[in-house]
């Protein structure tokens, strides 16, 4: 019985040995999984350093071409401006020539009236003319002279209504010939005039149909422009956030090397009390055996004394944790948006809503602070990196109304803000993410949080 005893005393011992140097090991593969991890984040935060380059390269190219086009539209508007001038000197113009022709048609009139008139004379004439027998009822007036001055006075008198006659219908043909002169160019000034109105007026659409055009290729390169600027936003926001995951690898790991250091002084106390407990269950036996050979004379009827009891350890008290395992769920509230497919686009964490007034969130795990910021999406936003289990995991919890902590290292269940709306969102809620390994832009670390943290 007591050699039974020693023997476990013995693999007992073998075994705490055993046990601590398994955490040893698992110490420096953590510290190795880190450092990897650490290497990984380096050629992350090269390769946003380049993004974010080739943004700002992005950004000035669509810049230069917003200021080519402004250009542009400023010569289009001068010409614009020029073209409205020409068509309001034209119009002017024209006003002036259809005032003209207003002119032109009352003198028109009068020579109608005059033309009406003088038809009207003409008409009479030779209306007296078939009567009289024309021409004859002038040599009957000749003829009839009394003598040769009365006969040169007829004579010119004759030869001065002949003229007169004549005279009236030239003076019918010119009128005629200056009213249709003077129509005619009228006519034709104002149809030029309409013309060069017209082709102006087209002139004037097809440069405002360019400034559109322009307007519209600004617009275009605004929203380009703005685009590419939150890309390098978000681009300087994971490159600053790999920043910080760096730095927090580095606390975890330093983190880890404590832990090793006080996981090996626990060792060498246990070992050390391990081998003590040995020594005295050796030296017991021993004193048992001498005791039992020197008793030989003593009666084998009586029975011994009951070994006494053997203290009983008292198990170290740890605070009660929110929730039980390795995870506890960050906030109080209740589920109202799982992790997939939602509006037409990715969700890649969970949502907790709860109307009550300053709603605690609590770290979800023992972790470092990775970063602790205003984004413009996340609003008010905790990044946590934890290693658990061998395992490196990222957690974050977006859109608080107030941050509590800044960075250092958190425990599980600590709050470390409230609930809020902040950034885009569109009502009082957390947003929690988890990540299986560091947090990037791309979320190709984010996984489900239900089923790992409780709901």
């Amino acid at each position: 019985m007591r050699k039974s005893l020693m023997t476990l005393t013995v693999a007992a011992t073998v075994s705490i040995g055993s046990l601590f140097g398994g955490y040893s090991l698992k110490t420096e593969a953590a510290s190795g999984s880190l450092k990897e991890q650490q290497r990984q984040i380096e050629n992350k935060q090269s390769d946003v350093a380049k993004g974010i380059n080739e943004k700002n390269e992005e950004i000035s190219r669509l810049q230069n071409q917003q200021d080519d086009a402004e250009k542009q539209i400023e010569k289009l508007g001068l010409a614009i401006a020029d073209t409205s001038d020409k068509i309001t000197e034209k119009t002017n113009k024209i006003a002036e020539t259809k005032a003209q022709i207003v002119k032109l048609n009352g003198e028109i009139a009068i020579l109608q009236d005059r033309i009406k008139k003088r038809n009207e004379l003409l008409k009479d004439r030779a209306r007296n003319y078939q009567e009289n027998g024309g021409v004859v009822n002038y040599l009957d007036v000749l003829m009839g002279s009394q003598n040769f001055s009365d006969f040169v006075d007829r004579a010119n008198a004759v030869a001065s209504l002949i003229e007169a006659d004549r005279g009236i219908v030239e003076q019918h043909e010119r009128d005629k010939a200056e009213v249709e002169k003077k129509t005619d160019q009228v006519k034709s000034d104002l149809a030029s005039l309409q013309k060069m109105v017209s082709g102006l007026q087209t002139l004037k659409q097809k440069l405002n149909g360019q400034v559109d055009e322009q307007n519209r290729l600004v617009a275009s390169l605004e929203k380009q422009q703005h685009e590419a600027e939150n890309e390098k936003l978000g681009m300087e926001e994971e490159s600053s956030i790999l920043a910080a995951q760096k730095v927090a690898v580095q606390q975890a790991i330093q983190l880890e090397q404590q832990k090793a250091a006080q996981r090996a002084a626990a060792e060498a106390a246990a070992k050390k009390a391990a081998e003590e407990a040995a020594r005295k269950a050796a030296e017991a036996a021993a004193a048992a055996r001498s005791h039992h050979s020197s008793s030989n004379s003593a009666s084998s009827s009586e029975s011994s004394d009951p070994a006494p009891a053997a203290p009983v350890a008292s198990a170290p008290v740890a605070s009660a944790p929110i929730s039980s395992g390795a995870f506890t769920k960050p906030t109080i509230g209740v589920l109202t948006s799982g992790f997939g497919g939602r509006w037409g686009r990715m969700h890649f964490g969970i949502d907790f809503g709860n109307s009550a007034p300053n709603v605690p969130v609590f770290a979800a795990a023992d972790g470092v602070v990775i970063k602790s910021y205003l984004s413009s999406s996340y609003g008010n936003c905790i990044l946590i990196s934890h290693y658990i289990d061998g395992q490196q995991y990222t957690t974050l919890y977006a859109h608080l109304q107030a941050r509590l902590v800044n960075g250092g290292s958190v425990s599980k269940g600590q709050q470390i803000g409230i609930m809020g709306n902040t950034g885009d969102s569109t009502g009082k809620h957390l947003h929690f993410e988890l990540h299986r390994g560091e947090w990037n832009a791309a979320k190709s670390n984010a996984i489900n949080p239900v089923g790992i943290v409780p709901i």
